[in-house]
């Protein structure tokens, strides 16, 4: 994968993924890209695919790591917990098919 114009790919990624990926609040699903967080998420795996290091634990331990502020910062929850199972699949298989892109 190129670093070369990371900005511009960084923003690719966070366009793919804010489209593929959604939080599952109470049956409502709201899309990365409709919650302003696909470009920090992108941000944080950016570096995996970068790296060659893409694995699914890897992915999940970083969006462990990313607070989700509930109820006007009455409680934080970590992202992964508000990504369905099977969203997570289908952000593995877009991050897996941008590495092949790029």
């Amino acid at each position: 994968m190129s670093t070369i114009g990371s900005t511009e790919t960084i923003e690719a990624l966070a366009a793919e993924i804010g489209e593929v990926v959604y939080l599952d609040v109470a049956k409502w699903h709201l899309y990365l890209n409709d919650a302003k967080l696909h470009i920090p998420v992108a941000q944080r795996l950016y570096p995996l695919l970068a790296e060659g290091n893409l694995t699914e634990d890897a992915v999940q331990a970083i969006l462990a790591d990313i607070p989700i502020t509930l109820g006007a910062g009455r409680r934080q929850v970590p992202l992964r917990d508000l990504i369905p199972t099977s969203c997570m699949g289908d952000l593995m298989r877009a991050l897996e098919d941008f590495c092949d892109r790029y």
